[in-house]
């Protein structure tokens, strides 16, 4: 089974980073097919249109993406919305391939609120791409990342089982 895990946000030292990698981690130790795309890495081009040509970065990310079977998807909330870097990654999508993949979520705020409005955000995303969502999608705070980069144990549990209940299901989807 083939693994995407996808970090949405834009910046390289943000709370998100360190959750996903976590979350990677803990997906490979799971299933070696595993992939990261971390969008702070910048390589990802801005979607000028179908007929446009885009670097192998893009390319490859986009074909991770439609070839994966299981996708991990973590996003900072930002203005009351997923990041906008995570919506450009998926205009680069062809939703006729995506039927019946399998999606976890999981995200970051600095506050408490906001978390469902961007969870069904992200879902109704998804539906379009007829993408089965995992509803435990995982809603962390900041407080969850220590000062050494660390998440407290609480978020590492929230964190394996929403990557194992996800798997799972990819599983018996396949």
């Amino acid at each position: 089974m083939k693994v995407v895990v996808i970090s949405g946000s834009p910046r390289k030292n943000a709370n998100t980073q360190i959750v996903m990698k976590y979350v990677y981690d803990y997906a490979k130790s799971k299933n070696q097919e595993t992939k990261l795309i971390n969008l702070s890495e910048g390589q990802i081009e801005c979607y000028r249109g179908p007929d446009e040509e885009y670097n192998e970065a893009t390319k490859t990310a986009a074909n991770d993406i439609m070839d994966a079977d299981v996708w991990l998807i973590g996003s900072p909330i930002y203005n009351s919305f997923f990041s906008s870097s995570l919506k450009n990654l998926f205009e680069y999508i062809n939703y006729k391939k995506t039927a019946g993949k399998v999606a976890g979520i999981t995200i970051l705020a600095s506050g408490s609120i906001g978390f469902i409005d961007v969870q069904t955000l992200i879902t109704q995303l998804l539906s379009y791409f007829r993408v089965i969502t995992n509803p435990k999608a995982v809603f962390l705070t900041t407080d969850s990342v220590k000062e050494n980069n660390m998440l407290d144990t609480d978020a590492q549990n929230r964190l394996k089982e929403m990557v194992d209940e996800t798997l799972a299901m990819g599983s018996k989807l396949r």
